[in-house]
């Protein structure tokens, strides 16, 4: 099965996601942050303390005393350690002067000056990428991993750059890339929230016939 029938099959299933849900482009990095180790209904409610605290930019967010943005970000758990990375990145976001300057660099320098950002991972790095600055980069996540093993596609040990690229390489001469790896990403999660579970749910699943079951 290849990768573009696999997408072909999940749209099919689950029709468009209209991913990232965000507003502006620096709360979709906001969301990114603090997405690590959470379930998204956690960040919104963190999102909207910063919203009803009119504190959803880099610069209120640098201002804002430790104590404060910790218990805005509480709701997204691990909330002292979010605060001072999402405090590192607005930090790092204002001095390279914000959106209209990083955008003008092309996708690897940017990628590389992202994951330079003390608290980002490759995972959060390319959300950011491909969610805010529109630059096609396929996000890994555990879900990808899961989904694709077992499918026999992908060995589930394999780096997450070693599994990026391969993504991206065998997508490479498909139109408008970037829509692309936005809706496969977040078919991807529906899916492997919706079947493809730690515990399989087989019964319905649009991939069934390709699966091994390896994972």
């Amino acid at each position: 099965m290849r990768l573009l029938t696999v997408y072909n099959h999940l749209y099919r299933q689950y029709g468009p996601q209209q991913w990232w849900p965000a507003e502006t482009p620096f709360e979709v990095m906001v969301g990114a942050v603090l997405t690590q180790n959470t379930a998204w209904i956690n960040v919104e409610r963190a999102i909207a303390n910063l919203k009803v605290a009119d504190a959803l930019t880099p610069e209120a967010i640098t201002a804002a005393p430790h104590e404060i943005l910790a218990e805005w970000l509480r709701p997204s758990g691990y909330f002292n350690i979010k605060a001072k990375r999402l405090r590192n990145y607005c930090e790092w976001y204002l001095q390279q002067g914000g959106f209209k300057t990083l955008n003008k660099l092309d996708d690897d320098a940017l990628r590389n000056a992202v994951l330079a950002v003390n608290g980002v991972g490759p995972e959060t790095a390319d959300d950011i990428l491909l969610y805010a600055f529109e630059r096609p980069v396929f996000v890994i996540d555990a879900y990808t991993r899961r989904i694709f093993s077992r499918l026999g596609l992908l060995e589930h040990d394999m780096s997450y750059e070693a599994m990026r690229h391969h993504f991206e390489q065998q997508l490479v001469k498909e139109q408008a890339r970037v829509a692309l790896f936005n809706e496969y990403h977040a078919l991807i999660v529906i899916h492997a929230k919706e079947h493809c579970r730690v515990k399989p749910q087989c019964t319905g699943c649009p991939l069934r016939r390709g699966c091994v079951g390896k994972i």
